[in-house]
């Protein structure tokens, strides 16, 4: 027997079938026909309910991760104490500290001290009072990826450390404001960089972007912490990636050093970074790695 659409809905909600079952149905072969187009044309893979439920496990699991390491956050302790730290926290919570060994990347965490803008390696340095350390978190958990980052600052500090610390912090939370459907990636990156640079005089680093996660480490689309209102892809609804903006108190410009990872501004300025890992949701975003701005 077929169903009319003012008709009771089958499953005895009480409603009409057009405004229960048959507008999910709608609603769920308008997403399968997105998600088919946006991995054609961009290879963006749009996550359902239970993927978003599972980068957010491993998403709490990182933000206990950024929680524990900040009140260890102390002069005196080396980059490869932090790092000891993450590697033995997350194992012991059942996660995967997936920067460990990824592309030769030979720790569990990035630990970026001052002048370096990110993918810095932990080792014997030291870290002093008035340092600014950035602390870069991604971990596996049951197969899902989830990926956050804090820059803390070491005991008291000068005011440009606090400076820049505070930029970038507003930065992040200026780019995550630009999130919901029918915006667009140019949006982020416009709003970051206009207020970066702009109105604070600091720098955007163009060649680091935040990026597609979930299934893994890293997948499209690529978010560039600068840009054009307009311009680039139109968010939907499952999109899920990180914003990260780095932003230094100097130039933009970076030079890799030789050990082929760690990244440091040129002029040797400071050098601060916040990410966070969000979807894109009917009405705006959730972030999946949660905490205050």
């Amino acid at each position: 027997m077929k169903i009319g659409r003012n008709d009771p809905c089958p499953c005895g909600s009480g409603l009409k079938y057009k405004k229960c079952c048959l507008k999910k149905q709608q609603q769920a072969q308008s997403f399968k026909n997105l998600k088919e187009l946006y991995y054609k044309r961009y290879k963006i893979r749009l996550k359902e309910k239970r993927d978003i439920e599972g980068i957010k496990r491993a998403g709490e699991l990182v933000i206990r991760t950024l929680d524990m390491v900040e009140k260890e956050i102390r002069p005196g302790i080396t980059t490869d104490y932090i790092n000891t730290l993450v590697h033995e926290f997350t194992i012991r919570h059942g996660g995967i500290p997936a920067p460990l060994n990824y592309n030769g990347f030979p720790k569990s965490v990035c630990v970026s001290v001052n002048e370096v803008i990110c993918h810095g390696i932990p080792g014997d340095r030291v870290l002093e009072e008035g340092d600014i350390v950035n602390v870069d978190v991604t971990t596996r958990l049951r197969g899902y990826y989830a990926d956050a980052n804090k820059t803390y600052m070491v005991g008291r500090v000068s005011k440009e450390a606090e400076r820049i610390v505070n930029v970038a912090r507003e930065a992040l939370k200026r780019g995550l404001a630009q999130i919901r459907p029918g915006n667009t990636v140019g949006d982020i990156g416009w709003a970051i960089q206009h207020y970066a640079e702009k109105e604070m005089g600091c720098s955007v680093v163009r060649e680091m972007v935040g990026h597609g996660v979930g299934f893994e480490f890293h997948e499209p689309p690529q978010i560039p912490h600068y840009g054009k209102k307009g311009h680039g892809i139109v968010l939907v609804p499952g999109m899920v990636f990180t914003v990260e903006p780095m932003i230094n108190l100097g130039k933009k410009d970076l030079k890799i050093l030789p050990d082929n990872w760690t990244a440091v501004t040129v002029d040797g300025s400071l050098s601060a970074q916040f990410e966070q890992t969000i979807v894109v949701t009917e009405r705006g975003y959730e972030s999946l790695t949660p905490y205050e701005l």
